[in-house]
């Protein structure tokens, strides 16, 4: 049996004859009594009582148009999600990205995204490099953003968004607040407030400023960019963060300071290496870049 001769047998049943189910669907009732033929030869058990040249369902008929208006009404249902499917509409993403891009140009995404694809759901989780180079290794996520490396080991390919260059975070009451930029020398001797041991960018910073002989003093240590500049905001130091923190400022507590040398990384999107993007996916990868491309012509990412 197929589609076409359980919609002539449910046209039927429901209009109560040939003649009626042939104007629902639109085909000729020749064509109608012949699916219905077809359809009771496939089967196996009357359909029909035939008196008259007219048809009258059989008991067992009535039993089958239960199921089979259940089974075509999931049919219809099957039609208009692959529909929605084709027009990127409807479907699940999970997104894992270091929590300050979670913190601030995700969020601007999510809502963007949201707006053109409202049944489309979209889980963003928190997660540092480490655990989203995991969740990428056993599937448990779709798309990442975080900082470029060699992603291949764990199955991972990378579509670089923009560099980042690091900035240095000061109160707008501190002596540096109006200065254009800050060398590592001038602020060895400060006292900082850093990201937790094994950031990157901490390891990064801990290594340049023992190679220029500089030791620091760490007032306070947080795991992500949201406290540390929340620390700095409160006065307890000054601080090396990614660009993408001076978006958490507000009215101008905290002010964003160029650093020389500058210590720059790249910033990019994870996707899995072994298969392609699906459509909503890509959808959402678009808004990702086109989020970047603003940040760009604000000065966040070059």
């Amino acid at each position: 049996m197929n589609v076409r001769q359980l919609e002539a047998f449910d046209a039927f049943m429901t209009t109560g004859s040939t003649t009626r189910a042939s104007a629902e669907l639109k085909i000729s009732q020749p064509m109608v009594s012949r699916l219905l033929g077809q359809l009771e030869e496939n089967v196996g058990f009357p359909l029909f009582l035939r008196k008259r040249n007219q048809l009258a369902p059989t008991p067992e008929a009535v039993l089958f148009h239960a199921k089979v208006s259940r089974s075509l009404a999931a049919f219809q249902d099957l039609e208009q999600e692959a529909r929605s499917i084709s027009n990127r509409q409807v479907g699940r993403i999970i997104v894992a990205a270091q929590p300050v891009y979670l913190d601030t140009f995700l969020l601007d995404v999510v809502a963007r995204y949201k707006q053109q694809h409202p049944d489309v759901a979209v889980k963003v989780i928190d997660a540092g490099l480490e655990d989203l180079l995991r969740m990428f290794h056993d599937g448990s996520c779709d798309l990442g953003v975080g900082i470029t490396l060699d992603a291949s080991p764990y199955g991972a390919s990378l579509l670089p968004l923009g560099k980042c260059a690091a900035v240095c975070l000061v109160p707008k009451t501190h002596r540096l607040a109006e200065a254009k930029r800050v060398k590592l020398d001038d602020i060895s001797k400060e006292v900082f407030v850093e990201l937790a041991i094994g950031s990157p960018l901490r390891t990064r910073v801990d290594y340049m400023m023992q190679s220029a002989g500089g030791q620091r003093k760490i007032a306070a240590e947080a795991r992500t960019n949201r406290a540390v500049h929340g620390l700095v905001r409160r006065g307890v130091g000054i601080a090396i963060v990614d660009p993408l923190t001076s978006l958490l400022s507000i009215n101008d507590d905290v002010v964003a300071l160029p650093i020389e040398p500058r210590i720059e990384w790249e910033m990019a999107v994870f996707q899995h290496d072994d298969r392609p993007l699906s459509r909503i996916e890509s959808a959402f990868v678009d808004t990702i870049r086109t989020e970047a491309e603003q940040l760009q012509e604000k000065g966040v990412l070059s």
